[in-house]
């Protein structure tokens, strides 16, 4: 047998057995309206290939799951795609920081409307008088994102060398701010790194540490971790992909070390702990039932019917996150109402102006088949 056959038939193998546990209690229709959609929105965001792969993850109590990988954890040599595969969760990571906020809040060291002017950081913040937590959370701070900065998109970072964020970090609070605290939604990463901080002056303790201490070991998550220097990936895991000039795939899964990313960004975890983590922190079952409520009060973000609390990602009635670094997307969505969640992790961040990212247009596009009253990113 060819070997491109092999490969071919080894994938048809695995997804065979990937979708077997648990996922007959949707119809036949429903799974293939659902796979036929996934490999579509594949091929849409794909170059002269598909995206490589994917993790699906739907789960409705009552209803049906459908658990699955499609396509390849790496491309070469050609291995495809298991559901035990562990990904970078990219902004994810936010949901466990302000998780951890949360807790202090509930324990009285720290007030979600206290100014950003109380707190000892290694920065400056101009205006942090009138800044506070809550806005910093709910990315309505007007500071500019970090990442906007012209040079670190021609930086040469090495993935296994320092990295210091404080210079980035002074240039974002340094540019004029975007609007006047509190007026407006603007995504911004630098809110972020500055909630590090905070949290890790008033919790005593380091970002990575705090996170592990308080969630990851208390809800058993075993395949989640918060790299502090080594940039590789715990195995197993799905190599992570971006396009070259001729649109073609190739590696991306060590592009940064794990300081650029830090609080906003730097996490691993797989879609097993995703679906117990995304669960937990939409139901409150890490913090108070107050702090709860003010981490779901979602305001309008201008964008589709998306709206944000703190630190949430609110559509439809769905709640939680989407994360994107380089070669990884990933989305995890819980539905309270319905008691349903959607898991899409995507090894590969295409460009997407104009349209959701890849993952979130999965998760979009099975909301249409399976919760047609309930379809975010609209």
């Amino acid at each position: 047998m060819r070997r491109g056959a092999s490969a071919l038939l080894c994938a048809l193998l695995a997804t065979a057995a990937a979708a077997a546990p648990g996922d007959a209690t949707f119809s036949p229709s429903t799974q293939q309206k659902i796979e036929a959609v996934v490999r579509s929105d594949l091929a849409s965001y794909g170059g002269n290939e598909p995206v490589p792969g994917v993790v699906i993850g739907v789960w409705y109590p009552g209803h049906g799951t459908f658990v699955r990988s499609i396509g390849y954890g790496e491309l070469s040599p050609r291995r495809v795609m298991t559901l035990d595969d562990r990904f970078r969760i990219g902004s994810n990571t936010k949901t466990f920081l302000v998780s951890v906020l949360l807790q202090l809040v509930d324990e009285k060291k720290l007030g979600l409307d206290d100014p950003v002017s109380r707190f000892a950081l290694p920065v400056h913040v101009p205006n942090g008088t009138h800044i506070t937590v809550r806005e910093l959370m709910e990315m309505r701070s007007g500071i500019v994102d970090l990442y906007a900065n012209p040079a670190f998109q021609t930086l040469d970072i090495k993935p296994a060398g320092p990295f210091d964020r404080v210079p980035w970090v002074t240039w974002a609070l340094k540019h004029r701010p975007l609007f006047a605290p509190g007026t407006k939604y603007s995504y911004s990463n630098t809110n972020y790194m500055l909630l590090g901080w905070i949290a890790e002056v008033v919790g005593r303790d380091s970002v990575p540490n705090l996170i592990r201490r308080r969630i990851i070991v208390p809800l058993g998550l075993h395949a989640t971790s918060f790299p502090v220097t080594d940039p590789g990936m715990p195995a197993p895991y799905a190599h992570g992909y971006s396009l070259d000039a001729k649109r073609n795939w190739f590696d991306t899964s060590v592009v940064f070390p794990p300081a650029a990313t830090w609080a906003a960004g730097a996490m691993i975890s797989d879609m097993a702990d995703m679906k117990t983590w995304v669960k937990a922190y939409v139901t409150g079952t890490t913090n108070g039932a107050r702090t709860q409520r003010e981490r779901l009060k979602c305001l309008p973000t201008g964008a589709r019917n998306l709206s944000f609390g703190l630190g949430i990602g609110c559509a439809a009635g769905w709640y939680g996150y989407t994360g994107g670094i380089e070669g990884y997307n990933t989305c995890a969505y819980y539905l309270p109402g319905k008691d349903a969640t959607i898991i899409a992790f995507v090894n590969s961040h295409p460009a997407s102006k104009g349209k959701p990212h890849v993952a979130a247009a999965i998760v979009r596009d099975i909301a249409k088949i399976v919760f047609p009253e309930n379809v975010p990113y609209q």
